[in-house]
């Protein structure tokens, strides 16, 4: 497996793939960068090098104890960029990873970085404050906690199986497949880390990093996106960017990136290509 060691000594497993201009997948919670598999196959046969990383605790990556939070995500992110030398990249992030993708940016700066995309992210800020009214109450976030804890397999099929993918609308056709697949993705990681990680995607105000961005950044969210608000994410985020751009879905669900992959695909192949 290709792997890169971290600053304090996390082992990030990744995948690399094509060559020429690099495309760099960060995953939502509590996945991998399997999820990506839809998007690296369409634009490596496009003729893009795409790459993909397992967050720490996530996937293939050591599942350590602490450092499951935005800072050490953005790390890790750079530990990835740098190891692999990469230049004049794109960054991908969905949901949770559209957070890192967001704080990546702002911490390690746009030096290498050619464009970004945030796909149904969790920035500006998720959870409601007096500075942040309309964002979900914190006890939405602990009661998702408590049901991990509980039960983290059951839990996982609830999501999956209900608002992640909006199976649970009236006229869903639910794919058991892609629950499954969200299910041995999830169940791939660490409890702690993905316990940590709600924490850490609901409570991590990106006010401040969307400001400072100067690249291009393409903001995609549905307005029937269940598990982060449309309101309070996708539109707001757009204003905060310098040089950002909102591209609006209805009816599409959180999980777009793969049940909707080829209209996300094409969407994000017309910005990196404009």
């Amino acid at each position: 497996m290709s792997t890169v060691t971290t600053k304090d000594g996390v082992e990030i497993y990744y995948k690399d793939w094509g060559k020429g201009q690099p495309i760099v997948f960060s995953h939502g919670w509590p996945l991998s960068a399997d999820d990506w598999d839809a998007q690296m196959l369409f634009f490596l046969d496009k003729g893009y090098r795409v790459i993909a990383h397992d967050r720490r605790g996530h996937g293939r990556s050591a599942q350590v104890g602490d450092g499951h939070d935005m800072d050490h995500y953005a790390d890790d992110l750079a530990a990835v960029t740098s190891h692999l030398g990469l230049e004049n990249a794109i960054h991908v992030g969905h949901s949770t990873g559209g957070g890192e993708v967001v704080h990546y940016l702002a911490r390690h700066g746009e030096s290498r970085v050619a464009k970004a995309a945030i796909i149904s992210a969790v920035p500006p800020l998720m959870v409601k404050t007096e500075a942040n009214p309309r964002g979900l109450p914190k006890q939405v976030f602990d009661d998702l906690q408590a049901q991990l804890a509980a039960n983290r397999s059951e839990f996982y099929v609830a999501i999956a199986s209900g608002p992640f993918y909006n199976y649970n609308r009236p006229d869903a056709k639910p794919s058991e497949a892609i629950v499954r697949n969200w299910w041995r993705q999830g169940m791939m990681g660490g409890a702690k880390a993905h316990y940590d990680g709600i924490v850490a995607f609901s409570q991590t105000d990106f006010t401040a990093d969307l400001k400072t961005i100067g690249v291009p950044v393409l903001v995609m969210h549905s307005e029937d996106d269940q598990i982060v608000p449309y309101a309070d994410a996708g539109p707001l985020s757009a204003e905060l960017l310098k040089n950002g751009v909102l591209k609006t879905y209805k009816g599409f669900p959180h999980g777009m990136p793969t049940t909707q992959a080829e209209t996300i695909n094409a969407d994000l192949l017309a910005f990196i290509q404009g």
